[in-house]
């Protein structure tokens, strides 16, 4: 008989999960665990959460519904709390486990936890087995090896474009044999040393984790209220649950897979209409895929101060004074603290918005642009280690921008996005 664990982490989700797939197809029995990873809620060397309340709450959420959509088909999630390296293989020989399957990782950190897992692994004669789940497009269908992934994003958009396909998605499973899993234990927040999240009325929308809201949130986006056909026009907007798909926090914590969207993308063109609406949320799947794929080429690079370019940045000075006023609100700027206030309030912000409070830090307030990096990593309710850090390098001028960063004239932008103040007076209201 053999049993396989299958290890989420930031695939949590049944549909289009080439990890469980592969595990089924190859198993008689199967062991669905999540580890809630300590490092996780540690603080990082800039002096922030690895996990804020948003993103760790998101999580917890994720986890009871993928706990309850895997009952419903026979099996249920275990929870350990540790270190991977320490709770996989306990779990192995405590089920006498063959196999472990899980996503495959390529970021500097996670791939030392992935392979301290697989050498604790080959110590119990347990074998290891990894997919690619995270991308629209699979590595090995690029038309480029890694090493020449092109480093400017147009260039990767027409190649991929032109030479490769996504692929079809991995079904849902309908029945999964497992040994009696017992019933889902979870910390709470104050556990993981975090606050309970008090929620914001003016929050856009209301982020719920688990793939069962991720895919409700998709069918309202398309065929529910048809928003895709004027996100071009309407995706840099600042208030409201509509201005743009908010699909990221679910992205982000795969509940939701990229392939589906495009599918569904795909089935609502042919239905109704493709535009250059509905083609442009595709086109920002693909920036993602690109900061994912810069990440597997350099694994490093991005979290220095020079970054990939490896080039002296004059902003080198963390200043702690006026790091606290921008995390805060308090920089006088109403556009930049109304976008400041919304992120340490809800732990999101628009797209627009982080675009403007990342140029104001790297290039008015002239500071590392490393801790803007890594506050919103501890914020966001939608961080994603590649699209934040390669963002982040990308403004300040060390990235993938083919010039020196991008440098926003941020009046110019409040006048532009919220003409009438009604962003900057719903957040400065009470402050």
């Amino acid at each position: 008989m053999k049993r396989a664990i299958v290890w989420f982490k930031t695939d949590i989700r049944s549909h289009d999960n080439e990890t469980l797939f592969r595990a089924m197809e190859q198993s008689d029995e199967i062991i669905p665990v999540y580890c809630i990873d300590d490092v996780h809620f540690t603080t990082s060397e800039y002096g922030f959460k690895k996990n804020g309340n948003f993103r760790a709450q998101f999580l917890l959420e994720s986890l009871i519904d993928l706990d309850k959509s895997l009952r419903s088909i026979g099996s249920g999630l275990i929870v350990v709390r540790g270190k991977p390296e320490i709770e996989i293989p306990a779990l192995v020989i405590k089920y006498k486990v063959d196999k472990v399957f899980a996503k495959k990782e390529f970021v500097h950190e996670e791939l030392i936890t992935q392979n301290n897992v697989e050498h604790a692994l080959a110590n119990i004669d347990c074998l290891f087995e990894s997919y690619s789940t995270d991308t629209l497009y699979h590595q090995d269908d690029l038309p480029f090896s890694l090493n020449d992934i092109p480093n400017v994003f147009t260039d990767f958009r027409r190649k991929i474009e032109r030479e490769s396909s996504v692929r079809e998605l991995f079904p849902a499973p309908s029945f999964i044999k497992s040994p009696p899993i017992e019933m889902l234990q979870l910390p709470e927040l104050e556990q993981l040393g975090l606050e309970q999240v008090k929620y914001d009325e003016r929050a856009v929308v209301s982020f719920n984790g688990g793939e069962t809201e991720g895919i409700n949130r998709l069918h309202h986006y398309l065929t529910g209220t048809h928003a895709i056909a004027t996100y071009k026009q309407s995706r840099n907007g600042m208030i409201g649950s509509d201005y743009s798909s908010k699909f990221s926090a679910w992205l982000a914590m795969g509940c939701l897979s990229p392939s589906l969207i495009y599918h569904e993308i795909k089935k609502y063109e042919s239905q109704f209409t493709a535009n250059e609406s509905t083609y442009w949320l595709i086109f920002e799947l693909l920036w993602r895929d690109f900061f994912s794929f810069m990440f597997k080429k350099y694994p490093v690079q991005f979290f220095h101060l020079n970054g990939i370019k490896n080039k002296q940045t004059t902003i080198a000075q963390h200043n702690d004074a006026l790091f606290e006023k921008w995390k805060n609100g308090k920089t006088g700027n109403d556009f930049i603290d109304a976008n400041m206030l919304e992120l340490k309030l809800t732990g999101f912000m628009s797209n627009r918005g982080r675009q403007n409070v990342a140029s104001f830090f790297c290039h008015d307030l002239k500071l590392d642009w490393r801790y803007g990096a890594a506050y919103f990593e501890q914020q966001l309710i939608d961080y994603d280690v590649c699209s934040n850090w390669g963002n982040w390098a990308y403004i300040a001028g060390v990235g993938n921008s083919p010039r020196n960063g991008s440098v926003f004239n941020v009046d110019k932008q409040a006048n532009d996005y919220d003409k009438d103040k009604s962003y900057r007076n719903l957040w400065l209201q009470h402050h």
